[in-house]
């Protein structure tokens, strides 16, 4: 369970302003993080890939990811970069579209999988610990959504 405990460290220390901030006690982070799932990524896989169908929602522990598109205009493919504690594919919790970007690991990383399936288990076992994720998740692709229509980008 080290890396839970690495996990939840990168995210509490990730200073962006669309950094994951549930309200969580130490109790319902633990509970939290037997929902997911441990991947590991070399330098170059792709995590999500620009028009799947997919529910997942993805939590990184170790290394960079950058999120970027295809068939876009040049110049405006890369969208971000993620570091350690960064959240990617939340909107694949919200709703059954296709992924709008793709995330490519730069480094070789380490990420926790949330799947729709465990996500819906959480809502039914432990439905405060679920709203305050949802209610989290939210709140990041709110922000990105907004930068996003900024930068005249769609959101991945």
């Amino acid at each position: 369970m080290m890396e839970v405990t690495e996990l939840h460290q990168a995210i509490q220390t990730l200073n962006t302003e669309d950094a994951f901030r549930p309200r969580l006690d130490p109790q319902q982070w633990r509970t939290f993080f037997q929902y997911l799932t441990r991947h590991e990524l070399r330098s170059g896989d792709l995590l999500i890939k620009q028009g799947d169908r997919d529910r997942t929602v993805y939590f990184l522990g170790q290394g960079s990811m950058q999120v970027f598109m295809t068939g876009g205009t040049p110049g405006a493919s890369r969208i971000a970069i993620l570091r350690p504690g960064s959240v990617c594919g939340e909107a694949g919790l919200f709703g059954d579209g296709v992924r709008m970007a793709n995330v490519e690991a730069m480094t070789p990383c380490v990420v926790f999988a949330l799947r729709l399936p465990r996500f819906e288990e959480l809502c039914a076992r432990v439905p405060g610990v679920a709203l305050e994720v949802l209610r989290s998740l939210g709140g990041v692709m709110a922000i990105r959504m907004r930068a996003n229509l900024q930068r005249q980008v769609p959101s991945a």
